[in-house]
């Protein structure tokens, strides 16, 4: 098994920056959509840990997270978690 953690630093809407685990990250080819689904390692009140899914918006060499409003593509995610958790 590998303990190696992906991490990454996130700049939050009031400037705040927070070091994020990564889980995945993914792209979708038929419209170059990148996404990221990433972790504070936040334990909820069911002892869930708490995950986040952000769209990559590439602007030159800038990248930031953006969040996924369109239920089109919230399906296309739902999907690709379920063929992920099919094949552990």
């Amino acid at each position: 098994m590998n303990d190696k953690k992906n991490i990454m630093i996130t700049t939050m809407p009031d400037g705040k920056k927070e070091e994020v685990e990564v889980l995945l990250a993914f792209k979708f080819n038929d419209n170059n959509k990148e996404y990221v689904i990433y972790t504070k390692n936040e334990v909820d009140e069911n002892g869930n840990v708490t995950i986040y899914i952000s769209n990559v918006v590439r602007t030159g060499a800038n990248v930031s997270l953006a969040t996924v409003a369109d239920d089109a593509e919230w399906t296309r995610i739902k999907n690709v978690l379920r063929e992920l958790s099919k094949s552990e």
